[in-house]
């Protein structure tokens, strides 16, 4: 990147360290770390609808639509997030791949599954073979996202379903007896209200989210963690103008300090979110900052 790194043999220092960290592999981790960064800005509301949703369907009157939600919320918990991503994103591929193959070739006769291979015709590729490289990077994330929100969505179901629980039964019933419709006490009471409960249980979520974001890794899309590790390895002057010995563990270990911080960050944000939801409402918070102004 600098005009001074022309031959990284005569240099020494912070100005070979300058150009070491500035190098064109290293700017993968760079970007890595925005893709982090884009996932969980895209996964924490698209989980957050999934759970309202699940919720919603767990406390219906409709009875299949409240045993859909509560088997979503029981099942998708009750697996390891490990088993659980490695198993549905493949399943979740082959099932787009053999739609697209039913549609795209109506004529194939052979069974898709012949042995331990999973055979479709090649319009149904996704993507397809010829598709550039970014269409391939761009699939594996999207389906990165849709696991992420599938699975945090159940445990943000869980929750929410609790805080809706917990909202004051009167003050629905209250609402009831002045006329309010269903949709209305839904829409001014208890989506309103039960935010205050909900809060810590979305906070801790927001937290294990956080930390879950090295599984990318596990899904084939090239994250922080798989660029710490290849990067960090011995290197070697006949393969690279930087050679060094293993440094994993400072790659590592700015990976440490990278988390931790964004967990402060994330601590102190939902800390002020908290306390402006708690603002006179009738909890223990609440009481508190009203004693704290009296």
């Amino acid at each position: 990147m600098f005009a001074y790194c022309v031959d990284p043999a005569s240099l020494e220092g912070l100005t070979w360290l300058s150009c070491y960290l500035t190098t064109g592999k290293h700017m993968n981790i760079y970007f890595a770390v925005g893709t982090v960064l884009l996932l969980l800005a895209i996964t924490a509301p698209t989980a957050l609808a999934f759970g309202f949703g699940g919720a919603s369907a767990a406390r219906s009157s409709v009875a299949p639509l409240r045993w859909i939600g509560k088997a979503y919320i029981s099942i998708v918990r009750g697996v390891p997030d490990i088993a659980f991503f490695l198993f549905f994103v493949i399943a979740l591929d082959q099932m787009f791949e053999y739609i697209r193959h039913r549609w795209k070739c109506p004529e194939w006769t052979d069974p898709v599954y012949q042995g331990n291979d999973f055979v479709v015709c090649t319009a149904a590729k996704l993507p397809l073979g010829s598709a550039p490289q970014w269409q391939h990077e761009t699939y594996g994330f999207l389906l990165a996202v849709l696991t992420f929100s599938i699975v945090f969505g159940a445990f943000a179901a869980n929750v929410l379903f609790g805080a809706m629980r917990a909202v004051p039964k009167a003050q629905l019933e209250t609402a009831a007896a002045y006329g309010m419709t269903q949709r209305q006490i839904n829409r001014r009471i208890l989506i309103p209200q039960m935010w205050v409960y909900a809060l810590p249980g979305l906070s801790n979520l927001w937290m294990v989210l956080i930390k879950a974001t090295p599984l990318l890794f596990l899904l084939g899309v090239e994250d922080i963690v798989y660029w710490a590790r290849e990067l960090g390895g011995i290197k070697t002057p006949q393969f690279t103008d930087y050679p060094h010995g293993d440094w994993r563990m400072w790659y590592f270990g700015a990976l440490l300090v990278f988390y931790l911080l964004f967990t402060k960050v994330s601590e102190v944000v939902l800390d002020r979110i908290m306390a402006r939801l708690t603002r006179g409402q009738a909890t223990a918070a609440g009481e508190a900052q009203r004693k704290a102004a009296a």
